[in-house]
This record gives structure tokens, C-alpha cells and sequence, in this order.
């Protein structure tokens, strides 16, 4: 709790510093470190192609300092061997490791990005994740707690449906324990803590059974298209416990707070039925969720994935896969958002990553092995913008077929050594 309280007071005198530039990347754990400057690297979390290169998964640095001769350029791959489903990833809370992990065959990677922020160094593989924690499958997000990690799992081994737990190891990648979702909001996906108020959010999405099948044999399937989760939950963080279970139709993926001290709500995205979704707290300190309108057309599915909050919390940048557009909503009155602009990135689009100071953001291509392709194209890419506020504008460009890396998927930001003077204390959230 002292720390939480260091943390708050910490953000809000980085958060008034207005002569300060802040470069880190929004949308992270509160309790990372918040680094200050322009990023020096972007960590991207690549599964292999069969026939490109090695063929196998890999972490790849990508220089995004443009004072620097590695500018949008290839700085580094680190090949783990073999194609795991790679998907994503999350620092600890020293921002000293990278964990990574593959939905497949459920292992978990840890990289030293400290000693040398240019070469990750593999450095631990967690190879028993489903026994140590009692038969959860499909390591999802890895989200940095004080001295912890906890993961949310996507599935189990009993039947590889959408039952699964949400999962804790210490910082050294010792398991600790395991905290199954609530009955009947079983599923689970991503999760995010509000410090502040003392509360976490899950999200759901499908079993292994489901994301490991081709996209259009799925969506062929109406069977198989009814295990899809339904719901998010509510909990207490500090002690782990759910307080209450939404009804949210169409697989919920990503959650993001409100950035700002101040504000006490969240958003999501419903993948199957394209509508955006905040959770509000009330007068009561209970929470309810609302449908605030749809993103893009939900009759042609455009498949929102990935979203990013700007840290004013007045941008919301919404990716949706099928169409490979990103939607920029105005939500600075979040009951009442509003679409101020959209882009087409790619045949397909996924991840998408911002700078704090609402610069830049990133956009990565790949969802899944078997989903991407859909629309007849699989071009895999990481591209890279400025942003003014009203427009996108290229920056760079990364072709990760050209370069033989595979199919590139979640970014986490990286930086050269900062004095201490430098750094400060988390306000991503």
C-alpha cells in the first residue's frame, strides 16, 4: 500500500510536469517504472513461418530512436526454437525482464533487457506451466504485480475449452499459485489493475480447441461459435477476490483504464459483435457496463483486437483485424465517444502501441497463425506513425517477410540506461 501511495503521488507530479516529455508507452501495469525520453527500441514478440528464415518464434529489437543509425532497422533476433503460438508479453515490475509466451505449447520465455537493452538475453524457460499450475493452458498477458507476475490463462487440460484460471509467479519465474475465474464467467483473456481503486478487471475470449482452428473453419462452425466468453469480472486486487460478473455479448477482449488520476472507468471491445463497451463506476462504488456504439460496420465483422488510450485519456485508438483499419474515437466524454478518424494500415492490422507523449504509436499484423490470411493477403509488418492529433503519418516501415523473421505480433518499449534522475515512478495503467 505504501507504495501504491508513492506511486500516486509520484504519477500525479509526472503527469503536472507539463515541460517534461514523456516517451514511454501507455497502457501498461502501474506499478512499471515510467521511462522518460524518446524510446530507443521496440521488443517485438514474433512467431515463426514455416520456410521464412529459421522458421521459428523469436524476440526482435527494432531501433526507433531517429537520432540514432539503427532507425526503423533490425538490431537483433532472438530465435527460441521451434513455432508456439508466440502472442504476448509484459515486463516485471523492474522493467529488468520481458516475459513471453507461446498459447500453444504453453512456454514461457524470460529475457534480461537491462544488461543490454539492444540484445535481449534469454535467460529462463518456464517449460512446466500447465502442471505447476493445475492444467492451465494458453499463457496470455503477462502483467507486472510488486515482486510478481500473474498471467491469465486462455484454456485448461481437461477438455482445451475456455475454463482457465489466472495464474502467479514470482519475478525470479517461480510459481506461487493459481486463482481459477469466478463460475460462470469461466473464460478468461486480458486483465488490468486500477491501483487507485483498489480493483482489477478480466476479460474473456475462447479454449485452445477454438484458437488453435483456422478462422473460417471456426466461423463455419456454429457449435464451436457459441464457446466464446461472455463475460468480464470485477475484483478486489488486493485479495484476489471477484465482486461482481458482467454479461458483455462477443468475446471482450482488451481492457484499458482511464489513464488520468481522476477518471474511474474502462474500456473494452467486443471482437465478434464490434461494439465498444465502458465499465463505470457508480455512486455506489459498484461498477456497470455500457454499450457505446458500434466500430465500424459489425454486419461485415470487422474483428476488433487491439486498442491503446492516449494518456490524456481523450484518444482511443481501436484496431480491427478483418478490414485492417485503426478507428480513432474521441473519448473525452466516455459515455459519449465519438469516431474522429480511421485508417487503413494493412490487409490486416493487430497490436497497436503509443508513446506516452501521444507522438507516435506503433501497429504490428499478426493475430494468429491460422487466423491471419483471412482476407487473402498475409503481409507481415511492423509500420510505424507520427501522430498530430487529427491524422496519421508514416514513419517507417519494417517488411518482417522480407527480413525473414516471421509474423510479428506484440511491442513492448525499450531504452538505453537512464540516470536515476530520469525515471520515475509507473502511470500506466
Amino acid at each position: 500500500m505504501h507504495r501504491i501511495a508513492l506511486n500516486a503521488v509520484l504519477s500525479l507530479a509526472v503527469l503536472c510536469g507539463a515541460s517534461t516529455a514523456l516517451a514511454d508507452e501507455t497502457c501498461q501495469s502501474p506499478f512499471l517504472p515510467k521511462l522518460f525520453g524518446q524510446e530507443d527500441y521496440v521488443y517485438v514478440w514474433t512467431l515463426g513461418i514455416e520456410g521464412v528464415g529459421d522458421g521459428s518464434d523469436k524476440l526482435v529489437t527494432l531501433g526507433t530512436n531517429p537520432e540514432r543509425p539503427d532507425y526503423g532497422k533490425v538490431v537483433a533476433s532472438h530465435s527460441v526454437g521451434g513455432r508456439n503460438e508466440a502472442h504476448h508479453g509484459g515486463f516485471t515490475d523492474d522493467r529488468r525482464h520481458l516475459w513471453v509466451g507461446g498459447l500453444d505449447t504453453n512456454l514461457i520465455w524470460i529475457f534480461d533487457v537491462a544488461t543490454d537493452p539492444a540484445k535481449p538475453r534469454l535467460v529462463r524457460t518456464i517449460d512446466d506451466f500447465v502442471a505447476a499450475t493445475g492444467g492451465t493452458v494458453g499463457p496470455h498477458s503477462f502483467y507486472a504485480l510488486p515482486g510478481r507476475m500473474m498471467i491469465t490463462g486462455l484454456s485448461n487440460s481437461d477438455d482445451f475449452g475456455g475454463r482457465t484460471s489466472l495464474v502467479e509467479y514470482s519475478n525470479e519465474g517461480e510459481y506461487l499459485r493459481t486463482i481459477p475465474m469466478p463460475k460462470g464467467a469461466e473464460y478468461g483473456y486480458d486483465l488490468r489493475v486500477n491501483a487507485n481503486l483498489n480493483r482489477m478487471l478480466t476479460s474473456s475470449f475462447t479454449g485452445h480447441t477454438n484458437y488453435m482452428r483456422p478462422l473460417p473453419e471456426l466461423m463455419g462452425d456454429p457449435e464451436a461459435m457459441k464457446n466464446f466468453g461472455n463475460t468480464m469480472v470485477l475484483w478486489d486486487y488486493h485479495a484476489r477476490k471477484p465482486l461482481q460478473s458482467f454479461e458483455v455479448p462477443g468475446a471482450p477482449l482488451e481492457i484499458r483504464w482511464a489513464l488520468q488520476p481522476q477518471h474511474d472507468y474502462a474500456f473494452t471491445a467486443t471482437a465478434l459483435t464490434s461494439r465498444l463497451i465502458g465499465i463505470f463506476r457508480k455512486d455506489d462504488g459498484t461498477f456497470e457496463t455500457v454499450d457505446l456504439g458500434p466500430i465500424g460496420d459489425p454486419a461485415k465483422l470487422p474483428l476488433p483486437v487491439d486498442m491503446s488510450l492516449s494518456a490524456d485519456d481523450r484518444f482511443l485508438f481501436v484496431d480491427t483485424f478483418m478490414d485492417g483499419k485503426v478507428r480513432v474515437f474521441d473519448v473525452s466524454e466516455p459515455r459519449a465517444p465519438k469516431q474522429v478518424y480511421e485508417r487503413k494500415i494493412g490487409a490486416q492490422v493487430n497490436m497497436v502501441s503509443q508513446s506516452w507523449d501521444g507522438d507516435r504509436l506503433y501497429f504490428t499484423s499478426s493475430l494468429l497463425a491460422n487466423w491471419d490470411g483471412t482476407v487473402g493477403e498475409d503481409p507481415q509488418f511492423l509500420k510505424a506513425f507520427s501522430w498530430d492529433g487529427r491524422e496519421l503519418a508514416p514513419l517507417f516501415e519494417v517488411d518482417f517477410r522480407a527480413e525473414e523473421l516471421g509474423r510479428p505480433h506484440i511491442m513492448r518499449f525499450g531504452q538505453l540506461p537512464v540516470t536515476s534522475a530520469s525515471a520515475g515512478a509507473g502511470t500506466g495503467r
